[in-house]
């Protein structure tokens, strides 16, 4: 069984992964759901759907659990519920059965649960932290419009109108391109460090066994108010300049 397990994980994880939280701890536990669903007919859709039951269960445990033990409870639950997020990806490329609708209905997935947890700590933070709600409430709120207004933005972005290629069959976007010279190189490194911030599992376990939730709300927060700002300037810059002039405009002819 364990041998059949590492080879549904060797076949079916992504080339390249976001971080080792997922591909090392979160896929291999994945692969063993894999081996479970991989014969009936369970679909990698239910799968997904369940991820985010357990997400919206996960969340009502935020908000309804003050102890630290209750903080740590729901965020197993959290993690459980990545795992199937994990597995129906997995499960998909193991049957064959990888499709465009598949990704984009895992990318919905992915963002409704980040805005359940975002503003499930928030209020959490609201309840029971020493945080003023003076300062809660308008970060909250900002950083839930700039969450859900970069998930739009991104979804435009996607689309083949603007130019982007299809997914890859991991389900990936097109790649980033390699940034050369010093200020490229840490623009880079700026870059990756909020693709980790903003892939909350990976740390969200960490903040909660240190009972410092605080951290994930302000990380969180803050790079998502960055990549807002930086995707509609991006929209902005490539869709919003001026027209060039008419080839026969009156200005040419004097």
């Amino acid at each position: 069984m364990f041998g059949e397990i590492a080879a549904i994980y060797r076949a079916s994880k992504k080339k390249v992964d976001i971080n080792w939280w997922t591909e090392w701890v979160c896929r291999p536990l994945a692969a063993a759901v894999v081996y479970a669903l991989k014969d009936t007919r369970v679909t990698p859709n239910q799968v997904s759907f369940l991820s985010i039951l357990l997400a919206a269960m996960a969340s009502a445990m935020f908000i309804g659990l003050r102890s630290h033990s209750g903080l740590v409870a729901a965020v197993i639950v959290f993690e459980i519920s990545f795992i199937f997020d994990c597995s129906d990806g997995q499960l998909s490329r193991i049957r064959g059965t990888s499709s465009a609708l598949g990704h984009y209905l895992d990318f919905l997935m992915d963002e409704l649960k980040a805005l359940m947890i975002f503003g499930a700590v928030s209020i959490r933070l609201y309840q029971y932290s020493e945080l003023a709600p003076s300062v809660v409430v308008p970060v909250a709120i900002g950083a839930m419009f700039c969450l859900g207004g970069g998930l739009m933005m991104t979804s435009f972005t996607r689309r083949a109108e603007y130019g982007a290629k299809p997914p890859t069959r991991d389900g990936q976007p097109a790649e980033m391109a390699v940034r050369q010279g010093l200020f490229g190189k840490l623009i880079s490194l700026l870059e990756h460090t909020g693709r980790f911030i903003v892939h909350y599992p990976s740390y969200i376990w960490l903040c909660a066994a240190f009972d410092r939730m605080d951290i994930y709300f302000w990380a969180y927060a803050v790079t998502n108010a960055l990549y807002a700002a930086k995707t509609f300037a991006s929209i902005t810059w490539r869709l919003g300049r001026f027209a060039p002039p008419a080839e026969n405009s009156p200005s040419q002819h004097q």
